[in-house]
Order: C-alpha cells, then structure tokens, then sequence
C-alpha cells in the first residue's frame, strides 16, 4: 500500500507535539521494569472506577512472579473542573500512576487519547515487553493473561497485537449511528481487520511503529478501527485469541452475565459498574479453588 503523508493540519491533531503533561510519571518503567504495563483510559470524574480498579485486577502486588503496572490516562474536560483537578492531583502524588494531558477529553478524541498511550509507551515504556489497553469497566483476569502471554512467547514476537478481531467490518452511514463516519471522512465500504477497543494486548515495539503510521492515516473517531488502520500500513495482522480450536473468545465483547467458572475461563469481559467489578472480584478469588 502507499504511503503517502497527511496534511500537517491533519497530522497536528493527534501529534502527541500538539499536546503537553500536565501529569506524567515519566520513571515508573524504568524503575519497575514491568513485564505488562496496563493502560487505562479514563476521565477525570471516573474518580469510582480508578478505586475499583486500584483494588481488583489493577492492585500491583497481585502476581508475586512477573511485575504488572498500571496507568490512567486522562485528557482534559471540555469546561474545567478545578476541584475534581486538585483531586486527581491528589490522587497523583499518592498512587503515582496518572497520566494527564491537555486534550480534550471527549468520545470523538478517544482516537486523539489513543495515540498519546501509544506515544507514551513508545517514549517512557519500551523496557516492558507487552502493553495493554483496557477501559474502565472491564474485568481483567490477570493470572489467565500473563499465562496466556507465556505461553505465546515463542510465536508472538514483534508487531504482535491480540484480543477480539473484528474482520468484517464496515462504516455506519447512519447520521444518528454512534459510530456515524460520512464518506468524506472515509470513503472506503469496509474496515481492515482491527482488535475491538475495549481491550487488547501487543508487543511494546509497535507502540512506536502505530505512532510512526499515525502520519500516513487520516483521523477518524473510532479509535479501535483507527489503529487498524495503522496496523494496515504497517503490514500487521492483530491475532485472535482463542482456545479450543476457535470456540471461545478470550477477549469476550459480548456482555456476560457473572458465573465464576465462566470468568475464569476469559481474559477480559467488560461492561461493568465499579461496585460491580468490587463484588466480581471479591467473589472471583474463589474460583483458584472451585473451578
């Protein structure tokens, strides 16, 4: 394929130099040397859900053999919220584990928020060997993934990127669609195959190479096809997680009703409130001994 660059006005908008910190924790890799670092995006007033996470699969001491970090990623609200700002900065200087900067934090810039994740595990994380994105109201099965991760360490490599592969998909022409893009914006009828957004997992190096690609693509809002985009540029193929033969979905995008043993069988299952994930999480460690 081509490569030809967008316009500076284009590029300028998801250019992680049209933006700056105003929290960072540029030393927390290099300090920690982490096997994963997680990534999560959030807003400011998702105060609940980072405790709810700080306490269930987030909680850093959770696996004693392989070190796992944890970064919230914030923008900036659209009409600023000095309290909430005094308290993120709080909460900042007492879990080390925010990192903010000036976009604006909206729906439509997820793609924007995307990109600057990339960016920072591209300039302050390469020393982990794998990255994740996850949104807020998933649940993360820790153990199954860093086992999972273990055992594709032979096949998976460079530019490997994991979770539910989406292969036939297309752009909703619909106006009052959520995921609406218009023709002009992307006049192709179908998507390359891109990982849904709500989580996936890939090999620190393509941090830096989705960055890089980021020159070549266009923006569009749907950060999850946005980076499949990139990944066409580059020539990378994101990997389905299964097990059993294709059957199971380890990377579950469909919304699941708790069952103990059902969960401990996925990666990830999202759509959950943080008094809900507390209430999974805290009945989950029983599953090391029932399921």
């Amino acid at each position: 394929m081509t490569r030809t660059p967008i316009s500076k006005e284009l590029y300028d908008v998801i250019s992680p130099s049209s933006y700056r910190y105003i929290l960072n924790q540029p030393d927390i890799c290099e300090k920690k040397r982490p096997y994963l670092i997680l990534i999560i995006p959030v807003t400011l007033k998702d105060t609940e859900a980072r405790t709810a996470i700080r306490n269930t699969w987030g909680h850093e001491s959770l696996m004693s053999r392989v070190n796992i970090l944890k970064l919230f990623v914030i923008g900036q609200p659209a009409q600023s919220n000095p309290i909430l700002q005094q308290h993120l900065e709080k909460e900042s200087h007492e879990y080390g584990d925010i990192v903010q900067m000036d976009f604006v934090d909206t729906y439509q810039n997820l793609t924007i928020k995307t990109m600057m994740i990339m960016n920072w595990i591209a300039t302050y994380c390469q020393s982990a060997r794998y990255g994740m994105k996850i949104d807020a109201d998933s649940f993360l099965n820790v153990p199954h993934l860093v086992n999972y991760l273990h055992a594709q360490e032979e096949s998976s490599g460079e530019d490997y990127i994991t979770g539910s592969v989406i292969r036939d998909g297309h752009p909703k022409r619909d106006r009052h669609n959520k995921w609406f893009l218009s023709v002009d914006l992307y006049p192709e009828t179908s998507f390359p195959p891109y990982v849904s957004g709500a989580a996936y997992v890939f090999s620190t190096d393509l941090a830096q190479k989705i960055s890089f690609a980021s020159r070549f693509v266009r923006p569009i809002p749907l950060e999850d096809v946005y980076v499949g985009l990139c990944l066409r540029v580059l020539g990378v193929n994101p990997v389905y997680s299964t097990r059993f033969l294709r059957l199971r979905n380890l990377f579950e995008v469909r919304k699941l009703k708790y069952q103990r043993c059902t969960f401990a069988k996925r990666i990830t299952v999202n759509g959950f409130k943080p008094q809900q994930l507390l209430y999974i999480w805290h009945d989950f460690q029983k599953s090391h001994f029932t399921c």
